[in-house]
């Protein structure tokens, strides 16, 4: 889909294009969220949070809501990163307290469960939430905000089905990617294909903007990284491009370090995204002008506002002048975040 017309007017569109559009377009990772008083109704309302995710009108409502309260530049879709093994008939769950549970991925056998074939059908649900918020959109902020749709990246994705759960190092992945790369890199492959599969449909209900959250690629050395975050990401760039050429791509490989240089030069990514820890001086000065920079404050100098987050805005802020940027958060927005202070960094924004 995407609109080379009046799609071209909005902000986002404007700066993954190149332009150094001034004062930078504005969103917010998980703007959509359980710091919002009408998110925590809609969330009671859907049972389960899987409920939640394939269920089109409370999506779509869920990923309106910052929009009608903040104006943002950009609505993202509600969703989450584990709905594509979930699309595979992998089995997920969400625990209260403890995050996602799937069952831990150790071999082959467990692999060949993966059933690519289920994706189109099962993602159903996932496009018609697209549609709803795209034709709202194009209603009500029409040349205003943009609709990202986006994916896990395979890496990220495959180290939950790995390891079964969440994790602070991922000491299953890492070791299944050096003692059986057969089976790793069979694991990626599938993930690759089927993320291409699912952000081509993505864009095809409406996404004028995908993005690749790469969550946990910092827990990778460099050679690793080279193999499992930039290249499953050249390739999903590439098939996108080929196919959707005028849709841009941010790509968000978190904790990269010096790689996310590599990372943009080689994967072709428009936008990238930079984590909480990176200096927005020094990326600038690593990754090439027509690449937009996206990023990067601290979300919990926006829990803490006042003069905290006024500073730390104003520093990424005139670092980033003059170069095409898309200002946002290093990480998504904590459940304890005063809904006042995310209004308030808005104004911030909008006044530079």
């Amino acid at each position: 889909m995407g609109d080379e017309g009046q799609g071209m007017t909005k902000p986002i569109l404007r700066a993954l294009a190149g332009e150094a559009v001034w004062p930078p377009p504005l969103w917010l990772m998980r703007q959509a969220g359980r710091y919002l008083p009408e998110y925590r109704a809609i969330r009671a309302e859907a049972g389960d949070f899987i409920s939640l995710c394939i269920n089109p009108k409370l999506a779509a409502e869920v990923t309106l809501q910052p929009i009608r309260r903040y104006g943002m530049d950009a609505a993202i879709l509600f969703s989450d990163i584990l709905m594509l093994p979930w699309a595979l008939g992998y089995g997920l769950r969400f625990a209260e307290g403890e995050g996602p549970v799937l069952p831990p991925l150790r071999d082959a056998a467990t692999l060949a469960t993966l059933d690519s074939a289920r994706v189109p059908g099962a993602i159903e649900p996932i496009l018609e939430t697209v549609r709803r918020v795209r034709v709202e959109l194009d209603a009500t902020r029409p040349g205003e905000t943009a609709l990202i749709g986006f994916a896990g990246a395979p890496f990220t994705v495959a180290c939950y089905m790995v390891e079964g759960h969440g994790s602070k190092e991922f000491g299953a992945v890492r070791g299944m990617a050096y003692r059986d790369p057969a089976l790793f890199g069979g694991l990626m492959d599938i993930l690759t294909k089927a993320t291409i599969v699912y952000l081509s449909a993505q864009i095809e209900a409406g996404a004028e903007v995908v993005m690749l959250f790469d969550s946990w690629a910092g827990v990778l050395p460099p050679l690793l990284f080279a193999a499992h975050v930039i290249e499953p990401a050249r390739q999903i760039v590439a098939a996108l491009r080929q196919r959707y050429p005028h849709v841009p791509v941010i790509g968000f490989p978190r904790l990269g370090g010096l790689s996310i240089a590599d990372y943009a030069r080689v994967t072709g990514v428009q936008g990238l995204g930079l984590d909480t820890t990176v200096d927005p001086a020094l990326a600038s000065a690593l990754v090439p002008g027509p690449v937009a920079l996206q990023g990067n404050l601290d979300p919990l100098a926006v829990e803490a506002g006042g003069p905290a987050m006024r500073e730390a805005t104003g520093k990424i802020l005139a670092a980033m002048r003059g170069r095409p940027f898309v200002f946002n958060l290093g990480h998504g927005i904590v459940p304890s975040t005063p809904p006042e202070n995310v209004a308030a960094l808005v104004g911030l924004v909008r006044a530079a």
